[in-house]
């Protein structure tokens, strides 16, 4: 473990950690005479009506006594959640997309995480693999739940192989621990043919079956593969017809969890419907999203928020300005469709291969600010408004996977560009009104 470091990145205007005059930068050495792991440390500690603080300033350590109401916030934001570093991924899974990368790309992209707190924080999916005792009191004891995890088969001599940690068999066991201590679960199986498909899939299905309502939800997502997979396991995508098959399989499932727990429990990533051509659940098949930032739902979701958009829309509105939308080869599928009346002759779809990871990676969010460049000097013409997805984007950051920024690319498309955040945001753009 790293350093215990907590650096205030920021102080909110009024609060009263500006009353006292911290400021971004400090470092906060103990609270109530303890040191703290992380951010959920804090948040326990700061929330008693009187709290003491040591402080590391410009000038040196000071201690600052601090009388408030319950639970009311001091106003202080850190550069990490978690003060003593991202605990690291000791296994060498086949499926790793991280050992799939290019070389040369920035460091934080090849950092593999695999930290408990992470998971109750921000919905990371973790392995269990490195996990120790303390680790496990500690969850008990905070009750730090739900928990996203990473299951990818319950057999523990299958488990053990995809990962290549023998301390992966232990999955079934740490899970049921989990459930007894009233630990609520999301989990995820990444699906890869002739390893944890057929009978291993169904038993995997089962047992965290079992195990609900303490497992809320599993989410069952295809391999990605890239096109630098160099020194890695041999593995392939499913065909459509492979596709089409475990669609059935698992909507056989849902049908009979539907009735005997009133859930589906199961839910599939979109990748499969479209692999198999099959048209998309409904809203309600999909039960509030609860995986939606695993690629569960994404479409329909867009989708239902579109057809909101076009509620509002009278077909008599005269056309915006010319705009193109850029979208990786799975996205176009989806939005083909949607453009394809009158009210959008104005709007071109830009399908931009990925020749950065290679044809098998369709999704849009994996397409880099290059392989948009080399669509855009394919074409002959310009639009007036060029729109790029903000999926695209490093959360918080206008970057690129490839390091391009926005502003760079902003520059050599020639052309108005923006960024759309979902349906909302692209529909408002294509019908010309500025975001």
């Amino acid at each position: 473990m790293g350093q215990r470091r907590a650096i205030i990145s920021s102080i909110q205007p009024g609060s009263i950690a500006e009353e006292i005059g911290l400021q971004p930068g400090h470092e906060i050495l103990l609270v109530n005479g303890q040191a703290m792991e992380d951010v959920i440390d804090w948040s326990f500690a700061v929330a008693d009506e009187e709290v003491v603080l040591t402080v590391r300033t410009e000038d040196g350590d000071e201690v600052v006594e601090i009388e408030k109401e319950y639970n009311e916030e001091l106003g202080i934001e850190f550069d990490e959640a978690v003060f003593d570093g991202i605990r690291r991924c000791g296994n060498r899974c086949i499926f790793c997309f991280v050992d799939q990368m290019p070389s040369g790309m920035r460091q934080s992209l090849y950092v593999k995480d695999d930290d408990y707190r992470m998971s109750f924080l921000y919905g990371n999916f973790i392995t269990l693999t490195n996990v120790r005792q303390a680790d496990w009191e500690r969850i008990f004891r905070l009750h730090l739940s739900p928990l996203y995890i990473s299951v990818h088969a319950t057999d523990g001599a299958v488990r053990a192989a995809m990962l290549n940690q023998p301390k992966a068999a232990e999955i079934l066991p740490q899970l049921q621990r989990l459930a007894e201590a009233g630990i609520e679960m999301h989990t995820q199986v990444v699906l890869c043919p002739g390893y944890n498909d057929g009978e291993v899939l169904q038993k995997t299905i089962a047992d965290l079956y079992a195990l609900h309502p303490a497992v809320q939800s599993l989410a069952i997502v295809p391999v990605g593969l890239t096109q630098h997979r160099q020194g890695c396991a041999e593995l392939r995508g499913f065909t459509p017809e492979e596709a089409g098959r475990i669609i059935d399989e698992v909507a056989r499932c849902q049908e009979r969890f539907l009735q005997e727990a009133q859930t589906r429990f199961v839910f599939l990533g979109d990748e499969f419907y479209l692999a198999a051509g099959r048209s998309w659940p409904t809203e309600e098949a999909y039960e509030g999203f609860p995986q939606l930032e695993n690629g569960v739902g994404m479409v329909r979701d867009f989708l239902t928020d579109w057809a909101r958009q076009l509620q509002d829309v009278q077909p008599t509105q005269p056309a915006a300005e010319t705009a193109w939308i850029v979208a990786g080869t799975s996205a176009a599928k989806v939005l083909a469709p949607l453009l394809a009346g009158p009210l959008w002759q104005h709007v071109r779809i830009i399908e931009v291969a990925n020749e950065f990871f290679g044809p098998a990676i369709t999704v849009t969010g994996l397409l880099t600010g290059g392989d948009i460049l080399k669509a855009l000097q394919r074409e002959d013409a310009r639009p007036q408004r060029l729109i790029l997805p903000g999926v695209a984007l490093r959360k918080g950051e206008e970057i690129f996977l490839d390091d391009m920024t926005l502003d760079q690319v902003s520059e050599q498309a020639g052309c108005d560009v923006r960024i759309a955040h979902g349906a909302e945001d692209l529909f408002d753009l294509l019908r010309g009104r500025n975001l």
